[in-house]
């Protein structure tokens, strides 16, 4: 027979090992971030300033700006959002709400699921041989906008599919009760009680695609570009790509430079994932 006195020793004994393990952890991260930031901001602070903003990209750095990254990304931001948000969130009701549970079902559910984890490289190839070269849509903001749609829908469908899986049933059974069709228990009671869940998946697909340099190098956004897009036929150049045309410089100074733009990229990732943080809490609140 085990002595309980012993037993609450190992087991106070495990809870303070593991305590310690994982505070030592969360210290090294914090800490590690902490002096990658720092060096960030050593290195890259002089650069931050209204030229920086406004320039265009030049072969000396003191000359340098980023404007055309910036609005590149932009542009191609919007439009992947304008794109993929209402086809994945479709797809997404669709599969959980109107389509029969079957074998096809099941074998797409899993497939998105699968798709998740694709290599976006995989994703630069398919655009640049289908909507570059088979569709002719050239070297354009709307090729990589299309191609970034595909790399982030599954990640946005898995996430839209996991929110309205978490809605009680009860809710629907009492919109039904009421009288309500598919479609308006759908609309008013189904994707209000799912918004927390799917506006989080979104922000995350989008900060995403704005970090992603890979299929977009595949599709053909430039290195440089001497004009600033104004439609979705233009050229582009997106900031991720700016960053590693700067680092792939000799000159200390881009390098520098390359930490000023990183330090750009990362207060507009925060500023998103913020803004999702916020957004969420405020229709959670709304809805429990």
């Amino acid at each position: 027979m085990k002595n309980p006195i012993s037993y609450n020793k190992r087991r106070e004994f495990s809870n303070k090992l593991a305590h310690f393990l994982f505070a030592t952890a969360a210290f090294v991260s914090i800490f590690v971030l902490v002096i990658l930031l720092s060096d960030l901001i050593a290195r890259g602070s002089r650069f931050i300033n209204w030229e920086f903003f406004m320039n265009f990209p030049s072969r000396f750095a003191s000359k340098s700006g980023i404007l055309p990254a910036m609005l590149g990304s932009l542009w191609l931001v919007v439009l992947t959002a304008l794109i993929s948000i209402p086809l994945s969130i479709s797809a997404a009701v669709y599969l959980e709400e109107y389509a029969m549970e079957n074998r096809i079902t099941r074998f797409i559910k899993i497939n998105i699921s699968n798709l998740a984890g694709v290599p976006s490289i995989v994703y630069g190839i398919l655009g640049l041989s289908f909507f570059v070269r088979t569709l002719g849509l050239g070297r354009s903001i709307l090729s990589g906008a299309l191609t970034m749609s595909l790399l982030i829908m599954p990640i946005m469908i898995v996430a839209t599919q996991e929110a309205i899986r978490m809605i009680p049933a009860s809710l629907r059974e009492g919109s039904y009760a009421l009288g309500a069709s598919k479609w308006k228990t759908v609309k008013g009671i189904v994707l209000p009680s799912a918004l927390p869940g799917i506006l989080t998946g979104v922000i995350l697909a989008i900060s995403r695609a704005l970090g992603e340099s890979a299929p977009l190098l595949l599709v053909g956004a430039f290195s440089f570009v001497s004009t600033l897009p104004k439609g979705i036929m233009d050229s582009f150049i997106v900031m991720p790509i700016q960053i590693y045309t700067w680092m792939s410089k000799p000159s200390a100074d881009f390098r520098d430079l390359t930490a000023a733009a990183i330090m750009i990229l990362m207060a507009l990732l925060l500023t998103l994932n913020m803004t999702a943080i916020i957004i969420r809490n405020k229709f959670q609140q709304t809805y429990e």
